[in-house]
């Protein structure tokens, strides 16, 4: 039986605008997570533990003991799925040390239980554009062309307190405006006609309060749609900004740094990721 194993899990961009907590997009960035088992208790950070009791709790599974180590390329607390890739990791992983009595769609639903929204545990699972809504999901592959420009922030924003600062609330109008575009989003990638996600990454439900958090947001989206992109959006809770082109990447990329002004940043430019979880034995 195997007794280590290598995880890769990519980051993912999360809400794209109005698809809050249920559009996604798996990402060529990923972590690496390595699973090995001891005969002795390690002692391993409490998103690793947490991860392992639902495990073995729902899998009914022997417990065993395990040491773990992370290569991490996903910078963490920046919306770009980190969290996600750390839980989904170590249920794959021990998933392979137990003989594999979970499927990948049973080990996608503990991993979007673990993070309380399914939008990052998707595309990280299953690769591409995902439209997830609760327990199921819709994939569809995304082609090479669109690029994907990361301006990430030398700042974190925890996802906990990014969801308090928003309303109870929301008026009908912008409800419905959200809802026709996070369409409009979900139609241009399932027809890979990107070019209609010009415009349509607009919402109402919580970038227009997260904004509190970052103040430049808005300049930084108008100047990468000047720039040429699609448009722009806070990557999941943030603090990641994140604009699609199908053109001039590195112009948009400029664009987006000379609006933020003196904050330091890091640009990524990147594409889809269409593989999901990769293991290695």
């Amino acid at each position: 039986m195997t007794q280590q194993v290598t995880i890769r899990v990519p980051a993912s961009t999360s809400n794209l605008g109005p698809g809050f907590d249920c559009l996604g997009v798996a990402l060529q960035i990923r972590n690496s997570i390595t699973l090995r088992k001891t005969t002795k208790r390690e002692r391993v950070e409490p998103i690793v533990s947490k991860a392992a009791d639902l495990f073995f709790k729902r899998t009914k599974r022997r417990r065993f003991e395990f040491s773990c180590s992370a290569v991490e390329k996903i910078p963490r607390s920046r919306g770009l799925g980190s969290s996600a890739t750390i839980r989904l990791g170590i249920l794959h992983a021990l998933n392979e040390l137990a003989g594999r009595p979970l499927d990948r769609l049973s080990i996608f639903r503990l991993g979007a239980e673990l993070e309380g929204h399914p939008d990052n545990a998707a595309p990280a699972s299953f690769g591409g554009f995902t439209v997830a809504r609760r327990e199921d999901f819709q994939r569809f592959e995304v082609a090479p062309r669109l690029k994907f420009v990361l301006l990430i922030l030398d700042f974190e924003i925890q996802t906990a307190a990014a969801r308090k600062i928003l309303p109870i609330k929301i008026s009908r109008k912008a409800a419905v405006e959200s809802a026709g575009n996070a369409c409009a989003i979900t139609a241009a990638f399932a027809s890979r006609d990107y070019e209609k996600l010009r415009g349509a990454f607009v919402d109402g439900l919580h970038q227009p309060f997260r904004a509190r958090l970052i103040p430049f947001l808005p300049r930084v989206v108008l100047a990468a749609e000047k720039a040429g992109a699609l448009g722009a959006f806070l990557s999941g809770s943030g603090s990641t900004i994140c604009a699609v082109t199908l053109r001039n990447p590195r112009r948009v990329a400029a664009a987006m740094q000379r609006a933020v002004g003196s904050t330091s940043t890091e640009i990524v430019i990147t594409a889809a990721d269409n593989r999901g979880v990769q293991i290695s034995r």
